[in-house]
């Protein structure tokens, strides 16, 4: 069978809301996440997004997509004000209460509240991570970028802490986040768990890719050495 074709002009002939519903679902797969600031005065903020990206590795960097300014933007407006902010993985356990953030609460309602979920603060580092979370990113803003094309902005972080159970980092570095029990979203609200199908090894010319255990590759701990004594 054909796929259907949908043009330009079909989708602008379609309704808002059924245009976003399509053109965010063809993105395919993304990770959804919950973003935690507080402002100058201490009051924290809790947002969920499904627009986190990787943008580097040396240094860390971690970018997520803020809409055109359509009102307040408490989110953002606490990033530029503290420069300080979390990122933290949603889990089957509260994906609901996550999705239940997207409401527009008032700036001096904190969602954390409001949802049902609870603000972890360390002394070293000034915004609140989700303790429910298993995963979570202590980020410092490193750039501000508006997309002209439709005035969104992209939020450029560099990682300075992260928060981890030990359990799931494998020797390699890499961390499982299947175990972790972490979901993805597709749309703006359907919630999906996810199943490997397998870990495969570092593709080359000179041969095909081969399957790894979830550990990796033995030949490449012994180069990690520091890391096996870090964790």
């Amino acid at each position: 069978m054909e796929p259907k074709k949908l043009t330009q002009y079909d989708l602008n002939a379609m309704d808002k809301r059924s245009r976003l519903r399509l053109v965010n679902s063809v993105a395919g797969f993304k990770s959804v996440n919950l973003i935690g600031t507080c402002d100058t005065e201490g009051n924290d903020n809790l947002a969920v997004v499904s627009s986190v990206i990787h943008l580097g590795t040396a240094p860390p960097l971690i970018g997520f997509v803020v809409p055109p300014e359509r009102g307040e933007r408490h989110t953002l407006d606490n990033i530029l004000a503290t420069g300080r902010y979390t990122i933290n993985a949603v889990t089957c356990d509260f994906f609901d209460k996550a999705h239940q953030t997207s409401a527009p609460y008032l700036r001096s309602q904190s969602e954390f509240d409001c949802v049902g979920l609870t603000p972890a603060y360390q002394h070293d580092f000034p915004a609140p991570r989700v303790k429910e979370s298993p995963l979570s990113l202590g980020i410092k803003l490193r750039e501000r970028m508006t997309i002209s094309a439709n005035y969104s902005e992209l939020i450029v972080g560099e990682i300075d802490q992260i928060w981890v159970s030990n359990d799931a980092i494998m020797p390699d570095g890499y961390i499982d986040l299947e175990t972790l029990g972490i979901v993805t979203v597709s749309g703006q609200d359907s919630y999906h768990t996810t199943e490997r199908l397998q870990r495969l090894s570092r593709a080359a010319t000179d041969k095909q890719v081969y399957p790894l255990t979830i550990e990796g590759d033995p030949s490449s701990w012994q180069a990690l050495g520091k890391f096996h004594e870090w964790t």
